[in-house]
């Protein structure tokens, strides 16, 4: 059986990092990703897909990532029931991410703009 998500797109909101009673972290945010077709106005429709990262992983997310930043998100896809405060049973989806990639580098307020990489423009003229 193979359960695997990939994902490109853009942070919709800024990370939410929470801990659990026995410490563990979790970070919740959602992705908006393009479909690959363009809907009768030519234009591209989003899907907003929920992403849950746990432990290390969550606490970088939430150090790198920002709204409007753009990630690569690979996981698989769970789907969990609760209840809600009507007392409705409800089903959520979301990806819980194994890896992600920061494509874009989130400038805090501290950062002097420095190249987080450390790398910076080589004599080569090739900006990477």
């Amino acid at each position: 059986m193979l359960n695997s998500v990939v994902l490109l797109g853009r942070l919709a909101n800024d990370v939410d990092l929470r801990y659990s009673a026995q410490g563990v972290a979790r970070a919740r945010f959602t992705l908006a990703v393009d479909r690959p077709t363009k809907n009768e106005q030519g234009e591209r429709d989003v899907d907003f897909i929920d992403v849950v990262a746990f432990k290390g992983l969550a606490e970088a997310c939430a150090e790198h990532l920002g709204k409007g930043c753009r990630a690569a998100v690979q996981g698989r896809l769970q789907i969990r029931s609760y209840e809600d405060r009507d007392g409705n049973r409800r089903r959520a989806a979301e990806v819980v991410a194994h890896e992600v990639r920061f494509l874009d580098y989130r400038k805090r307020e501290d950062d002097s703009g420095s190249d987080p990489f450390g790398e910076g423009d080589g004599d080569d003229g090739i900006p990477f």
